[in-house]
């Protein structure tokens, strides 16, 4: 594949409308097809996340240009007015004869219909001429209003809604849009932080000391972050402070030994294993085999010699692990509503098959919880904002569980004490990801029973159902 960054990126909201890609990933894959240089990589990065933050909104303006409804048209001719109309609306060092033009010749090389080059030529020119008096969104309904302003879908405007009221739920909206933080952790076994900031600047990147979490830096330039020479000695690997403060809370030391149930690509593992000082065991584990050997990869870029990967389905239980492990973390399938400012189009996702995702969040915690030494700690974390995933899955546990119970812990920045031992970050609250967790200890005495959250038959209709959930993980990657 050969192309520039608009073509990119076209590509790259195709698939993500056509066959359901994760943008992400997708956008790195044509990127790396096409051979972009790191400023037509940010480019197509900025094009393709840009639509998707705004895509309701980019469409409401199309509808009021063309005689033909956008969900009438071939999807990559919709995506070239996308992309025009954003270009138009959102990025003033783009001239609009360009946006215009580029457009066109997409248009012209992908759509099979002779007409489109010029429906497309006549919508954007109008938009052009209009850019600076752009049609006015109704607001009579609050929810509506906000839904098309800031491309979310109505449903989850209400969930934030009713959980944070009308000035919160805007100021989320507003940061699930924008360009969010590149949060790292620094390896001290790899070096000082002195040393590790003076190799990220000497690559050109923009990196300053966390404001307030110990060992990490903000990251800002310096192209692909793979491509940093800390990067690839394993001086650093990235995490978002959210993730990084669950482990905090759960409190890894030298010499213990910890599971990570859902590890991929692993995050939490090497956080744990900087915690531990490489000192004890980690068994880190995911349900696919490619995913070990991403695992195994980055734990060996950074030295962490105490992680040892592993295939196992969080759901089955190993009866050789069965209290034997002071520290078990389960980072469970979820919506991923709080890490939209990372994957907007996670928002577009059928909202339907969210509602069996507790059940499958339970099953997998019920079945780690045996895992846990009596006195040890299970940690539960999702990077979702709901409820129904959140709270209500803990509370279930501990109501059929009562050998666990929620202990407190205290963390750095914005956090603070946390006395009841469960807490949602919020972007516009600790300027984290949206993240979820809660920490629970096993009681020294423990001799109850075990894993009484689903019977066995409908944990397996449950888990049938939801595979595909299972398979995306959607709410992992950290």
């Amino acid at each position: 594949m050969a192309g520039n960054a608009r073509e990119v990126a076209l590509l790259t909201l195709s698939a993500c409308d056509r066959q359901g890609a994760w943008s992400d990933l997708s956008l790195k894959k044509n990127i790396r097809a096409a051979g972009l240089d790191n400023r037509d990589a940010a480019l197509a990065t900025r094009l393709c996340f840009g639509v998707l933050q705004n895509r309701l909104l980019l469409d409401f303006y199309i509808s009021k240009f063309s005689t033909v409804k956008p969900d009438r048209m071939e999807n990559k001719v919709l995506n070239a007015l996308r992309l025009g109309v954003y270009q138009m609306a959102f990025l003033t060092r783009v001239p609009a004869s360009a946006a215009v033009n580029e457009s066109v010749g997409l248009v012209k090389r992908y759509s099979k219909n002779p007409r489109s080059p010029g429906l497309v030529n006549g919508i954007l020119r109008s938009v052009a001429r209009n850019i600076d008096r752009l049609p006015t969104i109704p607001d009579e309904d609050p929810i509506s209003y906000l839904s098309m302003r800031y491309s979310h879908p109505a449903w989850l405007v209400r969930t934030f809604w009713e959980t944070l009221g009308p000035v919160e739920t805007e100021q989320l909206l507003t940061l699930n849009n924008g360009e969010p933080p590149t949060v790292a952790q620094i390896n001290p076994l790899r070096g000082s932080m002195e040393e590790i900031l003076t190799s990220l600047r000497a690559d050109g990147a923009e990196v300053e000391p966390h404001p307030w979490l110990p060992d990490c830096v903000t990251l800002t330039g310096g192209g692909d972050l793979e491509n940093l020479t800390a990067f690839q000695e394993g001086r650093i690997y990235i995490q978002d402070a959210g993730a990084r403060l669950a482990v905090l809370a759960a409190e890894p030391k030298p010499g213990m030994t910890i599971l990570d149930a859902c590890a991929a690509p692993g995050g939490k593992s090497f956080a744990a294993a900087i915690e531990m000082e490489n000192q004890g065991k980690l068994v880190s584990c995911d349900i696919h085999a490619h995913k070990k050997a991403l695992i195994d990869s980055g734990a060996r870029r950074l030295g962490l010699t105490c992680i040892t990967p592993a295939v196992q389905d969080g759901k089955v239980r190993r009866a050789e692990w069965e209290k034997s492990f002071d520290l078990a973390m389960a980072d469970v399938p979820c919506s991923g509503l709080g890490i939209i400012r990372k994957k907007p189009d996670i928002r577009y996702k059928d909202p339907v098959p969210l509602a069996g995702l507790p059940a499958v969040q339970s099953a997998i915690l019920s079945n780690v919880s045996a895992y846990v030494k009596p006195g040890g700690v299970l940690l539960y974390c999702t990077c979702t904002l709901q409820t129904s995933e959140n709270e209500d899955v803990v509370n279930a546990f501990l109501s059929a569980n009562p050998e666990y119970a929620l202990e407190g812990f205290t963390l750095p920045g914005p956090v603070g004490e946390v006395p009841d031992g469960m807490v949602t970050l919020w972007p516009q609250r600790h300027g984290t990801d949206g993240f979820f967790f809660a920490k629970l200890r096993r009681r020294p005495d423990s001799a109850i029973g075990y894993g009484k959250t689903l019977s066995s038959d409908r944990m397996a209709q449950t888990v049938q159902e939801n595979g595909q959930i299972l398979s995306e993980k959607s709410g992992g990657g950290v």
